[in-house]
């Protein structure tokens, strides 16, 4: 065998350091593209809307003034001494813990029905017909918002709505007008967003139970699990990610819900028993041409949106890391 000389040695050192060269260089065309522009779009869209809010907030612009004038903290103070805002406020703080909980354990329930609610003898499966209730259970959803609003509008109506038709039938001589009497409303709207989104949340749960190993479901069967034990001390543990998520987009939505009040109980409701806090903004912003007031209302809907998340997030981290 002919032997290397020793001369040809040194040159695959530069060789080396530019393919080393090249390799940086196209990572830093790799973050560049794939990071540098989702966050130059973000910012563009979502940090500097806010910090334009935050601005607008400090001053009294009125929507047509090219130069507001700053008035510091003086829309705070407005808000929070605005009893027609503080309404609103505790309407969506009741809306953020009345919606995700009812939705999120009904389609939580429901999901364990249709994976593994069925006969525990034999092969682990979902009750008879789970395919097709599945199936039925998400056409809710793909209902746009308005439509609802206005389907529950007819049957909350007290002359001739489904419900108080279906109480009379079965006995109860009621008539209640559910969406104009301030003791009901809210609730009236709370059970049509349940309707609208529960089906959903129980895909998204079953697409997560289906994740779980069959060889845990069927061990805990064995060792006598029962199906609320199974679906509590089993599956939920293993799915807790999925209810945190869920539970976030819940809230924001809990935090919006402007469609539905706006459609279903214009102006707040009787007495604005069901005003929020999204439904005052765009009346102050385009009705009242208080922009900077408006502003303030939408950073203090931004912080209790963030802070919500980071609690949810944060709550769900801990569990896994005690496991």
């Amino acid at each position: 065998m002919a032997a290397v000389p020793t001369a040809a040695l040194p040159q695959s050192a530069p060789r080396s350091r530019g393919m080393r060269g090249r390799l940086t260089l196209s990572r830093v065309l790799f973050f560049a593209l794939f990071l540098g522009v989702p966050l130059l779009i973000y910012v563009v869209f979502v940090v500097s809307p806010f910090i334009q809010a935050f601005y607008y907030s400090l001053t009294d612009w009125r929507g047509l003034a090219t130069a507001p004038q700053f008035i510091g903290l003086d829309n705070y103070v407005t808000l929070f001494q605005d009893d027609t805002f503080r309404r609103a406020l505790r309407n969506n703080v009741i809306l953020l813990i009345v919606l995700p909980t009812v939705t999120i354990s009904l389609a939580f329930a429901l999901a364990i029905l249709v994976t593994v609610g069925g006969n525990s003898r034999g092969a682990i499966r979902g009750v008879r017909g789970a395919a097709v209730f599945r199936v039925v259970s998400f056409f809710p959803y793909v209902i746009p918002a308005v439509v609802v609003g206005i389907l529950f509008a007819f049957i909350y109506s007290p002359n001739g709505g489904l419900l108080n038709g279906l109480l009379n039938l079965v006995g109860i001589d009621i008539s209640i007008a559910w969406l104009g009497d301030r003791r009901t409303a809210l609730a009236a709207v709370m059970a049509a967003v349940v309707w609208s989104l529960v089906g959903f949340y129980m895909v998204l749960f079953v697409a997560a139970i289906k994740s779980v190993p069959s060889e845990v479901v069927e061990a805990a069967r064995i060792d006598g699990a029962g199906r609320f034990r199974l679906s509590v001390g089993v599956i939920l543990p293993m799915v807790r990610e999925n209810v945190s998520t869920a539970a976030v987009y819940m809230g924001i939505m809990a935090l919006d819900m402007f469609v539905y009040i706006n459609v279903m109980t214009p102006n707040g409701g009787i007495g604005k028993s069901t005003e929020v806090v999204s439904r005052y903004l765009y009346q102050t912003a385009f009705s009242q041409s208080e922009f900077g007031l408006a502003s303030a209302m939408g950073v203090v809907m931004a912080l209790i949106t963030m802070l919500m998340a980071v609690l949810v997030l944060f709550g769900t981290r801990q569990r896994k890391e005690t496991r």
